[in-house]
């Protein structure tokens, strides 16, 4: 391989990397983990939390389960439902039985250029009641913790947050996603940094819908979800749109108070999970080709790199030769990769795991993960959560 080669590949990842560690820094001072709360009485009713669902009867359980265990700061429980065909309509039904915070209503059919997820949310908005502070939008795949919302309010109204949402303790079950789930994470802690260390614009705004608390008079100001309305992450786009406004977002550490199981394997972690990660909804265009090219020159880069010098002997001399640095860069960046597994270990959930040794072998994965985030820039959704789009 020429001089001349090696020492391209030095000039297109050298930057990267510095930007790369101008967001790693921040990590040691990011803010703590929420942790449950017992709620206060000036928090009565404060919320109305809004759950959209189709076809969920599967994993919506944990959820409502969850979700009764919060106390009196929660006014209404509201699930939207696209017109399921499984059982989620049955449960959501039994569950409201035994706690009458819960009631289920059908959204309208699906006007043009929304998607799904921000149309069942905007119809849970608009039915939620005008005498709560705050309105929680929650995944179905989520499992909260007693204490979650009381926590998170308090967080909020505290240090003046107009939205907070959360990354959850992701729960892995099988080999495949032990070994790809923690690299497709990684994707967004190498370009948003580490969560609860904040971002400077608010085109760097990052935020999770599996959980997600808003200020009512904020969200009505913003027309609910209908700015989000075509998105296919909706939650970052929705929340770049807050921030813009001058609102204070946040997004944090919520692995103490929230679980969340995503997607059953590795196909449909690639699959469904791979297919949103770009965020491209939410970014201009200059944004989506600086990210690819700082997770291609950090990420995908430096094992293929290494891997290289090994299995096809590429000389290497002690010297400041393009080639030395090269091997160097990537070696530090491959220890990089390794070390922030200690880092992201906490937002895992290994007691279901099979074979979790695995989740320690995830850098091997990265430039798989790397490639889904290309394949998905390049490619609009057709087919999201049972439903297909034009």
């Amino acid at each position: 391989m020429p001089e001349a080669f090696f020492f391209v590949i030095l000039m297109l990842q050298l930057p990267a990397t510095a930007i790369l560690l101008s967001r790693l820094i921040k990590g040691p001072t990011r803010q703590a983990p929420l942790t449950p709360e017992s709620p206060t009485l000036e928090l009565l009713g404060k919320v109305s939390v809004v759950i959209p669902t189709l076809n969920e009867a599967d994993r919506i359980t944990p959820c409502l389960v969850g979700l009764s265990r919060q106390s009196y700061e929660v006014r209404e429980i509201t699930v939207v439902d696209s017109n399921s065909v499984d059982d989620t309509q049955y449960i959501v039904k039994t569950t409201a039985k035994k706690d009458p915070r819960f009631r289920l209503i059908t959204d309208d059919p699906l006007p043009p250029g929304w998607v799904g997820r921000p149309w069942a949310l905007h119809n849970g908005f608009l039915a939620s009641s005008p005498k709560t502070d705050w309105f929680l939008g929650v995944d179905a795949d989520t499992q909260p913790h007693p204490g979650l919302v009381a926590s998170l309010v308090k967080k909020a109204e505290v240090e003046g947050y107009d939205l907070i949402s959360l990354s959850p303790q992701f729960i892995l079950k099988y080999p495949g996603e032990l070994w790809l789930q923690p690299a497709l994470l990684i994707t967004l802690v190498y370009r948003f940094g580490p969560t609860g260390t904040g971002a400077q614009t608010p085109e760097r705004v990052m935020a999770n819908g599996q959980c997600f608390l808003c200020r009512r008079s904020v969200l009505a100001e913003v027309g609910g979800y209908s700015s989000a309305k075509g998105s296919f992450c909706d939650d970052v786009t929705l929340a770049r749109n807050i921030a813009a406004k001058g609102f204070k977002v946040g997004f944090l550490d919520g692995s103490q108070v929230l679980k969340v199981r995503m997607y059953e394997g590795m196909v449909e972690t690639w699959q469904e999970w791979g297919r949103s990660l770009d965020l491209k909804d939410a970014s201009p265009t200059a944004q989506i080709w600086s990210d690819l090219w700082l997770l291609l020159a950090t990420q995908g880069l430096p094992l293929l790199v290494v891997l290289s010098y090994l299995f096809f002997s590429f000389p290497v001399s002690i010297s400041l030769s393009s080639g030395f640095l090269l091997l160097g860069l990537n070696l530090f960046l491959l220890l990089i990769r390794w070390a922030l597994l200690f880092g992201i270990v906490s937002a895992y959930d290994f007691s279901q795991a099979k074979a979790g040794w695995l989740f320690w072998l995830s850098p091997l994965a990265d430039p798989l993960a790397v490639f889904r985030i290309f394949l998905s820039a390049m490619k609009t959704p057709r087919k999201w959560r049972g439903r297909v789009y034009s």
